[in-house]
């Protein structure tokens, strides 16, 4: 039979063994297991209404279902996704606050002279969300209905003559249509608007003659028939509309200025909390209305490991500042 003594220093071994265990583990561990113990936001960069917004929106409902916390979206918007990048940039690096950008938070370093953050050593890469092609769109019953109408009517025209609209100066929709003119050698007068849905608007009401923004923004109102989508910008068709041909496919071969969509945090999110982020956010994207709702957007669906998206974000880090500068947009 074991002696008092020893079954006191078992006793005592098994504890001293259990906080070394515990100890092991690392704050990231500690993190996870009462993660989350509080509502997450999720920073959507830009207006409401606009493609952002509604991605943001119709993830936070299914991810405080996978969460068991109320997941609330929070608009931050302006300069291009700076303002809400920013923002969570300088919060605790705890999970609860997140933000939800595009493909214009890479490119906001060849963009402006000074940012207040590092697009890549200040934020944590979490997922990927999707990816879609951006519209060029025109008002129903407009003289040109197709790239190339598009293309000989603004050579018809004095410079500047033909407008568009984005979501802003400097914008994914900035670059692409500065882009689309550098490349078929004609001048477009960009009209900066503070977010794609009343830059979509002003497509509507006839203040602009184009407007090139997401998916999000314009689709609908293409589907109603109130615009027409002249092309998208991505090098192939969207899954979620598959009858817009693209650029290239009119002509255009090397054209290409897509974006994505993705989850990112302050820097340095313990590991475990990131895991436990990704997996609910990959779990969200194969729900059924969740993807309906990013179809509806132009939105493909398409998640991510915390390592892919980070290759993929720093590809873009250097594939965006020479496209910049060609297209000589440039912002203080």
């Amino acid at each position: 039979m074991k002696t008092s003594m020893q079954t006191g220093w078992t006793r005592v071994a098994s504890l001293f063994l259990a906080l070394v265990a515990l100890a092991a583990m690392g704050p990231g561990m500690a993190w996870a297991q009462g993660y989350p113990s509080k509502p997450v936001v999720i920073v959507s960069p830009y207006a409401p209404g606009g493609g952002n917004d509604v991605i943001a929106r119709a993830m936070a409902i299914r991810l405080s279902q996978k969460l068991g916390q109320p997941v609330i979206v929070e608009n931050k918007p302006g300069a291009n996704a700076v303002i809400g990048a920013d923002y969570v940039a300088k919060q605790p690096a705890d999970g609860y606050s997140i933000v939800l950008l595009p493909t214009q938070h890479v490119y906001n370093s060849a963009i402006y002279e000074k940012l207040p953050f590092d697009p890549v050593k200040d934020f944590t890469p979490i997922s990927m969300v999707g990816t879609a092609p951006v519209i060029v769109a025109t008002r129903a019953g407009a003289p040109f209905k197709n790239l190339q109408e598009l293309i000989q009517y603004a050579k018809q025209k004095p410079a500047n003559e033909v407008t568009f609209s984005t979501a802003g100066a400097g914008s994914t929709g900035h670059l692409a249509g500065a882009l689309l003119a550098q490349v078929v050698g004609v001048q477009f007068q960009h009209v900066a608007y503070k977010g794609a849905a009343p830059a979509a608007q002003a497509l509507l009401s006839g203040e602009v003659m184009v407007s090139i923004s997401p998916p999000a923004s314009l689709l609908p109102h293409v589907r109603a028939g109130k615009m027409v989508a002249i092309g998208m910008t991505g090098s192939k068709r969207s899954a979620a509309a598959p009858d817009i041909p693209t650029i290239r496919e009119q002509g255009l071969k090397d054209y290409d200025a897509g974006l994505w969509y993705g989850f990112f945090g302050p820097a340095n999110m313990p590991r475990d909390v990131v895991t436990k982020l990704n997996a609910a956010i990959n779990a969200v994207l194969e729900d059924k209305d969740v993807r309906e709702v990013l179809a509806k957007s132009g939105v493909d669906p398409a998640g991510s490991t915390p390592e892919e998206f980070t290759r993929m974000v720093l590809a873009d880090v250097k594939r965006w500042p020479p496209i910049v500068k060609a297209a000589g947009v440039k912002l203080d």
